[in-house]
């Protein structure tokens, strides 16, 4: 049965993501919005869903690790895991309006949830305030799209179609049937995330991990799944704006909308233990400071920047294992990571991002 849940798990999430990108792709075009902002909003809170009904189940049930641990375990892969991968096929374009906004804003959501977890919870009033931002988040990009003519899709001809035309129902025809996409795919992406998650976690279970772990590693790459499968597709159909977008406001969403109502809903928020204050958010702050400036060396994440991504990740997992399992080399392991790898790679980030920039002033 874990069996099949693990095989089933993917075929949904295979499925759900195309049909996904197919309807969002479809629906920016008939409403006329670019496929960036459609991947911030739309998909980006419909790959979020496995997120919200795995941290929401496990805050209700007793499994506050769990719930802390997915978010933060799916924002880390996000970037990491999903970008690498996402970058190793094909260079990820970034777009000013991305390097501008909304990394930025990721990068505030991330430190906000560090602020709120000092005091070891996220209570139902941090919920309120994370719900509160994601909000006014998302009520300033739709109003900045509605007034900025550069992030809109060009309109099909000069003459707007008069109400009730034949190119305005067939318009909303091809809305509704996208937005029809769009709920399959996610209907199809949270059942699959659902029977991936029960099998890998049974799996982990058995070799004696706890829910924080298990939370950060197995159902972390679980509920994330929604977003490789669809940021793979969209890549390979040309759609970078869409990837990388799903990306950026799908961490966001993960802090503000599925944090903020698992805190709500939960009968006295979310208990945030010491282990994940003192490593795990760091960490997730970390990553999504990397994401800056990448983003402005040429605007763009080259592949052999998706290999380091990737790479990072899976010592990152590594070192979770090491941890929980207490293994002898976690030492060495740990001394590497800190005193080598992460300093090397920072002050080479460091030194791409002054280049770009004495590059830009030149130009200029």
């Amino acid at each position: 049965m874990t069996l099949l849940s693990l095989v089933g798990g993917l075929i949904l999430l295979v499925g759900g993501g195309e049909l996904l990108v197919r309807g969002a792709t479809s629906l920016a075009q008939s409403i006329g919005m670019s496929a960036l902002v459609v991947g911030l909003t739309v998909v980006s809170f419909a790959t979020s869903a496995p997120e919200l009904a795995v941290s929401t189940g496990a805050a209700l049930n007793g499994y506050p690790g769990l719930a802390i641990g997915n978010v933060v375990g799916s924002n880390i892969a996000n970037i990491f895991l999903i970008l690498g991968v996402g970058a190793l096929l094909a260079p990820l374009v970034v777009t000013s309006r991305i390097v501008r906004t909304d990394i930025p804003v990721m990068i505030g959501f991330s430190l906000l949830l560090l602020g709120l977890a000092l005091d070891g919870a996220i209570s139902r009033i941090d919920g309120l305030i994370l719900l509160a931002l994601l909000v006014a988040y998302l009520v300033a990009l739709v109003t900045a799209t509605r007034s900025d003519p550069g992030d809109r899709e060009e309109p099909v001809s000069d003459a707007s179609p008069a109400p009730g035309s034949a190119p305005s129902r067939s318009r909303a025809k091809q809305a509704a049937m996208s937005t029809l996409l769009v709920l399959i795919g996610v209907g199809m992406l949270v059942a699959g995330a659902q029977l991936l998650v029960h099998g890998a976690t049974t799996i982990a279970s058995a070799f004696g991990l706890s829910d924080l772990v298990i939370g950060l590693t197995v159902v972390a790459i679980g509920t994330s799944l929604p977003e490789l499968a669809t940021a793979v597709i969209a890549v390979r159909k040309g759609q970078v704006d869409l990837a990388v977008g799903n990306v950026v406001g799908s961490n966001i969403f993960n802090i503000g909308a599925v944090l903020g109502i698992t805190a709500v809903v939960a009968p006295s928020g979310i208990d945030v233990v010491p282990g994940a204050v003192g490593f795990d958010l760091p960490i997730m702050i970390a990553v999504a400071l990397v994401l800056l400036p990448v983003a402005f060396t040429g605007l763009a994440v080259a592949r052999w920047e998706g290999g380091v991504f990737v790479a990072f990740y899976v010592a990152y997992l590594g070192y979770l294992v090491l941890d929980a399992t207490d293994h002898d080399a976690l030492e060495p392991f740990g001394a590497a990571m800190l005193w080598f790898v992460i300093p090397i790679t920072a002050f080479w980030l460091l030194l791409l991002a002054v280049h770009e920039a004495r590059k830009r002033l030149a130009r200029a």
